[in-house]
């Protein structure tokens, strides 16, 4: 039998995020987390895209002199609406100011993800997108979902994976592992093209 990845080379996810930690354990891969501790402010006119693949590429690389040897996993997310990026609200009266403002709207999400083989320093970067249309939403549906899920932390003001699937009249993307905040079908590809196929 092959040796395993983790037996290979150590695989790292360069972020804190408890989403991204539980979809990359889908993979049923041993890892290790480290916080990347990096600024990520845009730059001033940085474009969506351009964004989360310059974070996505500054976690991965923070972390690397802590892991010199290893396959490193950065990613980074915005939601795009009318053009202007919407981070994520922090509190109560943010998040109901975004959620009305994209109700009955198209939202488009960026997520950047990056893998960086640091022995080597060769790395791969995509940028995936992923559009969620939202229902027409009356505020006691916005306020009845965020008494229950609280998503304050998150890009957008609801989680995909739990009951924010109420809020939507449909999602449109070739991964929905993206909208979550990993793309796990481009970062299975990844790694087979870094000589480290999970199957």
């Amino acid at each position: 039998m092959p040796p395993s990845l983790s037996e290979r080379v150590p695989l790292v996810l360069a972020s804190t995020s408890p989403f991204r930690r539980e979809l990359l354990a889908r993979l049923g891969l041993p890892f290790a987390v480290c916080d990347p501790a990096i600024d990520e402010d845009p730059l001033p006119g940085e474009e969506a895209t351009g964004l989360v693949a310059r974070l996505a590429e500054r976690k991965a690389r923070a972390v690397a002199p802590l892991w010199p040897a290893a396959l490193i996993i950065g990613s980074d997310q915005v939601a795009v609406l009318d053009g202007e990026i919407i981070g994520k609200p922090g509190d109560h009266p943010r998040a109901v100011a975004q959620l009305r403002r994209a109700s009955g709207q198209t939202v488009t999400f960026y997520t950047g993800l990056c893998l960086l083989d640091s022995g080597s320093d060769q790395q791969q970067v995509a940028v995936e997108p992923f559009r969620v249309v939202f229902r027409p939403l009356t505020t006691a549906m916005i306020e009845a979902y965020l008494h229950r899920e609280q998503p304050y932390q998150c890009a957008g003001s609801f989680k995909s994976e739990g009951l924010g699937i109420a809020l939507f009249e449909r999602l449109d993307g070739d991964d929905p592992t993206s909208l979550i905040g990993l793309p796990l079908i481009r970062l299975t590809r990844m790694l087979e093209a870094a000589g480290a196929p999970i199957l």
